[in-house]
């Protein structure tokens, strides 16, 4: 049987990726809202669609937290303080290298994922387990489209 290290371990990585979802929602949207050039309507259309996907993840993530029996994220400052991802900020910024950004983060966040999953198998959370398989595959195609629009 588990102990409570392993479940605090869980928790603890299940809120770092919800930092980085959250980070990882608030760049995209922010690159939606400032994308110019010739593929302006594509990447404006992607990165929103993109956006919701991570968003509508934030919610299913923090219940499996509080599921677990931990308490999680309570605003910008915790998600600052957690996220691995880092912030992008700027308006101004070439589309290909905002594409670059998201491409190389959503790579990231399946390494984060992945650890999840470990987690999760360590503290006997099968349905973490199972989401984190869902995640990476979202992930995966996010980078996936990322990348060929680059190519």
């Amino acid at each position: 049987m588990p102990g409570d290290n392993a479940k605090k371990a869980l928790i603890d990585s299940m809120n770092g990726l919800l930092a980085d979802y959250f980070t990882l929602y608030l760049k995209t949207k922010n690159y939606h809202w400032h994308v110019a050039g010739p593929q302006f309507r594509d990447l404006h259309l992607m990165f929103d669609e993109q956006a919701a996907e991570l968003f509508a993840l934030t919610d299913i993530i923090a219940e499996r937290v509080r599921k677990n029996g931990g308490d999680t994220l309570t605003g910008i400052g915790a998600i600052a303080g957690k996220a691995s991802i880092k912030d992008d900020d700027r308006s101004k910024l070439d589309a290909m290298e905002m594409v670059r950004n998201l491409r190389d983060d959503n790579v990231a966040l399946v390494k984060t994922i992945r650890a999840v999953k470990e987690a999760a198998t360590e503290a006997g959370d099968n349905a973490t387990e199972g989401m984190a398989d869902d995640w990476t595959d979202q992930a995966e195609q996010r980078a996936w489209f990322l990348t060929q629009t680059l190519a």
